[in-house]
């Protein structure tokens, strides 16, 4: 993701101004600094096998749920990156304020109360902020009061079948379509013979299970990923806001 490439140039960037500072160049110093920076340009390429080419982020959100997840996203993004700065803020003065050359004596200086107080309580207060709205959207995820339809997904080694045991217990089996048999159009490994079909604008509730070993079930544009699990009924729900096609895989 877009966070992980962003920490891994960061790594790479202070190991070399810790070189730099230190004046103390090792082959295992340099070598760490070099393969970082060249891991990052390297997964810049390795966007463009997304859902889309050269995607950053999610899929555009197929409901609001979705949209919430995306939205705790960008906030949890915005904090990640304002304490990462900082963090790379101070290791950059550090490195330069103290190093050998210009303390040639060292300070005694053991520890520091007020600090110690700070850097444990600052970031105890920030979990404890991002955690609300988490555990909020985890809830909601959950299930909902009200359902218009339930629909039953079973797993099974390599196809998933699907109930509606509204409607005498109907029931389907959906293949992914082999290589050989895709069409203009077909996206490999996310088309099927006999696609799930559910109305837009109701509230669906999905019971997920399954008849072999562990599967899950993932829809991304929805905010769906529950797992599939033998002898175990799992529910999700989901509102789609509009008609469309959209692919999920296991």
């Amino acid at each position: 993701s877009n966070i992980s490439l962003f920490f891994i140039i960061i790594a790479g960037l202070s190991d070399i101004l810790s070189i730099y500072c230190t004046k103390k160049i090792t082959n295992m110093s340099l070598m760490k600094s070099i393969l970082s920076i060249f891991f990052f340009l390297v997964s810049l390429k390795a966007f463009g096998k997304q859902a889309t080419d050269w995607q950053l982020s999610f899929q555009n959100p197929a409901t609001d749920l979705m949209g919430s997840v995306v939205g705790l996203h960008n906030i949890i993004l915005i904090v990640m990156t304002l304490v990462t700065l900082f963090v790379l803020f101070l290791l950059f003065y550090v490195s330069f304020r103290f190093s050998a050359k210009r303390n040639p004596i060292p300070s005694t200086t053991t520890h520091n109360t007020v600090v110690e107080v700070l850097w444990t309580a600052i970031p105890i207060v920030i979990l404890v902020v991002l955690a609300i709205p988490s555990f909020k959207l985890l809830y909601q995820q959950e299930k909902s009061e009200n359902y218009d339809m339930t629909v039953k997904v079973i797993g099974h080694q390599w196809y998933w079948e699907y109930e509606y045991p509204d409607h005498g217990d109907f029931y389907f089996e959906s293949y992914m379509v082999q290589d050989a048999d895709l069409q203009e159009g077909d996206l490999r490994l996310l088309t099927v013979d006999n696609p799930l079909v559910i109305p837009a604008n109701k509230n669906i509730q999905i019971l997920i299970t399954a008849g072999d070993v562990l599967h899950s079930w993932a829809v991304p544009s929805m905010g769906l990923k529950t797992d599939a699990v033998p002898g175990r009924l799992n529910e999700t729900w989901v509102n789609v806001k509009e008609p469309g096609i959209y692919r999920g895989q296991c």
